[in-house]
């Protein structure tokens, strides 16, 4: 008996992984060119397609401040970017604007701590930080008050020492701005402010920097 629930459970287990691979690779987190996107799929009227792995933590109807000083000087008054403009809060409480960190090529992270596969690739997201310091990481966290709130997202951020840019959606702007149906979401935007790519689902750390390459090369 307890020879076959050991059997069992090693079998479960493989399954398991050779599943959640499969999803990270080929499915999860896959990279579109926003080049064969509708336009009106960044920003418009059409949402991000629900078959997709956007639904992976979709929510109901129901109702340290060196985090975020990478904000980038006198370039951005020289560029007119192209990617929708939002205002959210810093980990500070200050109002900024994306186009603040225009001049860079910017990693926008849509994210929460409720969502599941969003803490499924933090970790590689900080990686990245750390092996590519001329990319700016946003991580948006959708601060609605109600499913999540500042207090709990710095309280996780800074419980798992992660060093990305953390900025908060209270009002939802950003959100409704890239038409963010399901969470995580990621859009790449090169240094000209102009979105290039973008991903549904959680990210291996092979599809973050295949993102990356294509604002960065």
């Amino acid at each position: 008996m307890w020879k076959d629930s050991t059997v069992a459970l090693v079998a479960l287990i493989v399954c398991a992984s050779v599943i959640y691979k499969g999803y990270m690779n080929n499915n999860g987190g896959g990279i579109v060119p926003l080049e064969s996107t509708p336009k009106q799929d960044l920003g418009g009227d059409k949402a991000p397609d629900d078959d997709d792995q956007n639904d992976v933590d979709d929510k109901t109807d129901d109702k340290t401040d060196d985090k975020t000083d990478d904000k980038t000087d006198d370039k951005t008054d020289e560029i007119t970017m192209t990617a929708p403009d939002f205002t959210v809060l810093d980990y500070g409480g200050n109002e900024v604007k994306l186009s603040d960190y225009a001049g860079k090529p910017i990693v926008l992270n849509f994210w929460a701590t409720w969502c599941v596969y969003c803490k499924m690739e933090m970790p590689d997201f900080n990686k990245a930080v750390e092996n590519y310091p001329d990319v700016q990481f946003l991580m948006v966290n959708a601060t609605d008050g109600y499913y999540e709130t500042v207090e709990t997202a710095k309280k996780y951020v800074e419980g798992e020492g992660y060093s990305f840019t953390v900025l908060f959606d209270t009002k939802g702007e950003a959100e409704r701005a890239y038409n963010v149906m399901g969470w995580p979401t990621t859009y790449f935007i090169n240094a000209n402010g102009e979105p290039v790519a973008s991903a549904s689902g959680a990210l291996s750390y092979e599809n973050l920097q295949k993102g990356i390459g294509m604002i960065t090369e």
